[in-house]
């Protein structure tokens, strides 16, 4: 169940505050902690009840886990023993198929991955150590870290949730009506940058992706791998946005995930407003234990290029993906060097258009089925002749709405004007919350009549 299906906005949202207003109204804390986990198992469990049953197995083997992180005088064992579970099934599910197709072994059954595994095993992963570390007391109460991990608004494409930033939320929290006003206006934000933007986006880009490589001219090569990256900061951005507006509605306050990161004027930048929740997590968890800048600048180095091995591996289990990470691993220990230092000297805005060049190179690793089908669409990008593609196939795809969608994701990556939007109309009581009911019938009109709807992240 997606946040931009019709099931979802129509059926199951509204049932969801229905009940939720009820038991804030009438009932406890525990009453609307309940309805809470009540529907977010419904909500994990509409993906398919084989998977469903391995979350509430690791739900409570995970509460076993941190009780005895807690009680025990040798921790480290204890945590060892908790990270070695977590990790294994994260790697059975994820990565089995990917390790027998490279080494050749035939006949082995197709493993089907669990929505969200990665997100909620990370954040299963970011309790445990913080337990561990004693940031947080071990959670008690096995309702409270059923929540904490299955809370449907983030459950499956983040952002990544830390128990220490949510814990007191789940014994205590109010929603203002300045709260829920900003809570809704928030998700219809994100609903109509996904509806509206991020799969008009898509479609050029799937398109694009799609086209056989000799028949692919390089001006159609470069739009496909321009339009990729502005659907996946939407569709990405819009699925935070509608789960940070979810989280408002309900009490919950959760950190932003991004912040504008096509400004951004390095790579070192880039990461500190892309995907927030992520980067901070190997940040906190990898990067520092490994030794972070401690240890001199080879360690350094060293670890960098760990951290961004890994991060590539948590997306996906292609070589494509290992890439992409290692390729910004590698534009990152540049940066460190001697191009840092020439880099600091140029004008600001030459470094912003040199650091989203090398994004968008990137993102082609990144969407590409396989390395060959990158490196054609590469040679395609840069071998400015050649291609067969003709114009009138694109002049099919690119109508009044494309062009329009286009124009409306490129300024929706512009800082200042995103932010006089959300000031200028987000923060309006009158006038602002009739427009933003306006953007919400357009996009739900736009969902009930499309049928390309897909959530990028979700295969993480």
């Amino acid at each position: 169940m997606v946040f931009s299906s019709a099931v979802f906005v129509f059926a199951f949202l509204p049932a969801v505050l229905i009940c939720y207003g009820l038991a804030d109204r009438f009932g406890s804390m525990r009453v609307k902690n309940f309805v809470l986990l009540f529907f977010s198992l419904v909500f994990y469990a509409w993906g398919g009840l084989g998977h469903f049953a391995l979350l509430l197995v690791l739900v409570l083997c995970n509460y076993g886990f941190g009780l005895w992180i807690g009680n025990a005088k040798k921790k480290k064992p204890a945590l060892a023993a908790a990270v070695a579970v977590d990790l294994g099934v994260l790697g059975y599910f994820k990565y089995f198929n990917f390790f027998t197709d490279n080494l050749g072994i035939t006949g082995m059954p197709r493993i089907a991955l669990p929505i969200g595994i990665s997100f909620f095993t990370f954040q299963i992963l970011s309790y445990l150590i913080d337990v561990y570390r004693g940031n947080v007391p071990p959670q008690r109460n096995l309702m409270k870290l059923a929540l904490y991990i299955l809370l449907f608004p983030q459950l499956v494409a983040g952002p990544i949730v830390r128990y220490a930033d949510i814990n007191r939320e789940i014994d205590e929290r109010n929603t203002s009506p300045d709260m829920l006003a900003a809570g809704i206006k928030r998700f219809i934000l994100g609903f109509a940058k996904k509806v509206l933007l991020a799969n008009a986006m898509g479609k050029v880009a799937d398109t694009m992706f799609s086209i056989a490589p000799e028949s692919l001219p390089a001006l159609y090569a470069w739009a496909g791998a321009l339009c990729y990256a502005l659907q996946i900061f939407l569709d990405f951005s819009a699925y935070s946005d509608m789960a940070i507006g979810m989280g408002q509605i309900f009490g919950f306050r959760f950190r932003e995930n991004f912040d504008q990161p096509y400004s951004s004027r390095s790579i070192r930048e880039f990461w500190r407003r892309w995907h927030i929740s992520l980067s901070s997590w190997f940040r906190d968890y990898v990067y520092i234990p490994l030794g972070g800048n401690r240890k001199g600048k080879s360690r350094t180095l060293l670890n960098l290029l760990i951290v961004f091995f890994l991060t590539g591996l948590w997306h996906g289990a292609n070589w494509t993906f290992i890439c992409w990470g290692l390729f910004h691993g590698a534009l990152m220990l540049l940066e460190r060097g001697l191009w840092g230092k020439i880099q600091e000297k140029l004008p600001s805005i030459l470094r912003r258009i040199m650091t989203l060049f090398a994004v968008l190179i990137g993102w082609v690793l990144f969407r590409a089925d396989s390395l060959p089908q990158a490196g054609d669409y590469f040679r395609r990008m840069f071998m400015f002749s050649g291609g067969t593609y003709g114009i009138e196939r694109v002049t099919d795809l690119f109508t009044g709405a494309m062009a329009a969608a286009f124009i409306l994701s490129l300024l929706a990556c512009i800082p200042a004007l995103s932010h006089l939007v959300w000031k200028g109309v987000g923060n309006h009581k009158g006038w602002g919350s009739v427009l933003f009911l306006l953007l919400f019938v357009v996009s739900a009109g736009f969902l009930l009549g499309g049928d390309f709807n897909p959530f990028i992240y979700f295969q993480f």
